[in-house]
């Protein structure tokens, strides 16, 4: 289903969240039906919960390819091979829902709506931090006026620091409790739950911290203190499960829908596959056949990024999303930060601090954590975790370790990318794709390149760089 079909869908909710509304507050004669502000407040919470998962799903569906999950079953692909490629989707969604965040954070400071205001600000947060770490330098502080036609560009590492603005100011919004409405069902993260909100933006907060470990602004006592006001369980999770009410399926099990259908696609990555499978470290990941699926041989069989599907042309040969899987489900969440991550930014953070007590605890848990929430049983899980090449105590612990297992429980998350490219993409057995973009030479791709919008519409502010030139964060 295309992203204009989404649209509408929401808003069909979002209407239909209108009239719930509307009946409860048909017989309080005290409102003032000349200032409506729930309705609208509604529909934007909706769409932009909504959407904002579905960003998390479409910047995935790009850097998949990079950190190798996914891989073209045709040869020399453009984003399988690290060619230049105008994302311009991608970019259009991500200011869609900034641009409606805006509008939404205007009209609930407005009214008084301080838990809109709180959830505005968070998602903002959000989904800003996604658009810099794809392409660094964006528009923002002149992105959502209608009379800015070629919006200037800020600098991304001060963007970083509006992005932890926004995280305070969104927690401090929703510890008020002077809300003059109160978030329900139009909010398909946490259904209102405004404390679930708080430990996300700190959950956030860790995250964004942890990307800054080439800097010298790098400090690892500040993430864990994140860490410590974020998520306790894998109950906290923040995801998007709306798809059985939504008229529509999570975009992963679309993907595996049209690829059984002969439109190609979610080809999983001979990479991962063999990092799972005992070929690379010795040992079978029993999470495989809850990630992706086997070959019509009951193999697990991966496709070499950059060399396409070769002498296996027929479907069934190589394995692929399939909808039995957690992830390409129907109704899949969509996962936008975890518990499991968190536990892994607190294993490395740990780690640096030189706390190797808590790092390996934080690792174990992240491990576990992961696996019961694809439904691996608990016998499988203890079989794992008591492996002595990953049971390795903590005081041999060592970051590739925490690097490692990360990899596999991020899968099909943009996160992924942020990871490799602070690793320096040096996973074992991660090998530059076939037929690689020759104007890297020869080195993985670090940004995405401006969309060709940006360059036809606002080119004289647009960025020279290239796709080999790292991030603020990644020098």
């Amino acid at each position: 289903m295309n992203r204009i079909m989404r649209k509408l869908n929401i808003l069909y909710l979002a209407v239909l969240l209108m009239v719930f509304v509307s009946c409860e507050d048909y017989l309080d004669i005290n409102d003032d039906p000349n200032n409506p502000t729930v309705t609208p407040l509604s529909g934007l919470m909706a769409t932009a919960t909504i959407e904002t998962a579905n960003n998390v799903y479409d910047a995935a569906g790009i850097t998949s390819y990079y950190v190798q999950y996914l891989s073209s079953p045709n040869a020399a692909s453009a984003t399988d091979i690290h060619d230049e490629v105008s994302y311009n989707g991608t970019w259009s969604n991500l200011y869609s829902v900034m641009t409606d965040l805006s509008d939404m954070e205007l009209l609930a400071e407005e009214t008084g709506a301080t838990e809109y205001l709180g959830v505005a600000k968070i998602l903002m947060a959000l989904n800003l931090g996604m658009t810099v770490d794809l392409w660094g330098n964006v528009p923002y502080e002149e992105a959502f006026f209608a009379e800015t036609l070629t919006p200037s560009y800020n600098d991304a590492e001060a963007l970083y620091e509006e992005v932890f603005t926004l995280l305070d100011e969104g927690i401090a919004a929703l510890q008020q409790d002077n809300s003059t409405v109160v978030i329900g069902g139009d909010d398909f993260f946490f259904g209102g739950d405004t404390e679930a909100w708080i430990k996300t933006a700190s959950a956030l907060r860790a995250r964004y911290l942890l990307h800054m470990s080439e800097t010298s602004a790098y400090d690892p006592q500040a993430v864990l203190a994140a860490v410590d006001n974020g998520f306790t369980s894998s109950e906290d999770d923040a995801q998007v499960i709306s798809f059985a009410a939504v008229p529509q399926r999570n975009p992963w099990s679309q993907v595996a829908i049209n690829n059984a259908d002969l439109l190609l696609g979610g080809w999983i990555s001979e990479q991962l596959v063999q990092a799972m499978d005992g070929t690379t470290y010795g040992y079978v990941d029993p999470r495989m056949s809850y990630m992706y699926g086997q070959t019509d041989a009951g193999e697990f069989v991966g496709t070499p990024n950059g060399a396409g599907r070769g002498d296996a042309p027929e479907q069934g040969a190589r394995s692929t999303l399939v909808t039995d899987t957690y992830y390409a489900a129907e109704t899949a969440p969509l996962l936008v930060i975890t518990y499991f991550e968190q536990k892994f930014i607190e294993a490395e953070a740990a780690l640096d601090a030189n706390n190797s007590s808590r790092a390996y605890d934080a690792y174990l848990e992240g491990i576990r954590a992961h696996m019961e929430k694809l439904g691996i049983e608990s016998a499988e899980i203890d079989a794992y975790l008591v492996n002595p090449e990953v049971s390795v105590g903590a005081a041999d612990l060592t970051q590739q370790d925490i690097f490692k297992e990360k990899y596999i429980a991020m899968y099909l998350h943009p996160e992924a990318w942020a990871d490799a490219r602070r690793y320096d993409y040096q996973y074992e057995g991660m090998t530059l794709p076939a037929n690689h973009n020759p104007s890297l030479n020869g080195q993985f791709i670090r940004r995405l390149a401006y969309p060709d919008s940006e360059n036809t519409r606002n080119g004289s502010n647009v960025p020279d760089v290239s796709l080999g030139d790292p991030l603020w964060w990644d020098e």
